[in-house]
């Protein structure tokens, strides 16, 4: 269940600038099998631990960041093994356009597991399990990490 982190919209090394309309132009990625439009998906990331990171049992801070750009965020949820979803807490919004960053503790046993992450929007869109590459239009599924606890 682990997914590339992809953006389709961020622009490096502008050599020329061509005033056009929409449709009337193909941007530079298009022609490569690109979205014209490129959404900003409801997104969420483990920061913390990385993947393949050991701990001692005990608790332990699972944090990140979580996006929905115009939407905001309303919720982010963790999720250990095959475990219920939790609810982590949220920093406060900046604004709907801003990452939220978020932290969850928790309660970690011996063994070595598997810890992912989703977010809801502030439109009630709970992120997609669905994986998909970061091409054409933005990756999907929920970010992933394998801890080991002993």
């Amino acid at each position: 269940m682990y997914k590339r982190q992809g953006y389709v919209s961020a622009c490096k090394w502008i050599t020329e600038i061509e005033l056009t309309r929409f449709a009337d132009f193909d941007a530079y990625w298009v022609p490569r099998g690109w979205s014209a439009q490129g959404p900003i998906k409801t997104e969420s990331r483990i920061d913390t631990p990385r993947d393949g990171a050991s701990r001692k049992p005990g608790p332990v801070v699972v944090a990140g960041v979580a996006w929905a750009q115009h939407r905001g965020i309303a919720k982010v949820e963790v999720q250990v093994d095959d475990g219920p979803w939790e609810t982590a807490s949220l920093a406060p919004a900046v604004s709907d356009d801003t990452w939220r960053q978020w932290t969850h503790t928790w309660a970690a046993a011996s063994g070595k597991h598997a810890v992912r992450v989703r977010a809801t929007d502030l439109d009630g869109y709970t992120q997609t399990s669905d994986l998909a590459d970061p091409a054409p239009d933005g990756a999907t599924g929920w970010h992933e990490v394998t801890v080991s606890v002993s």
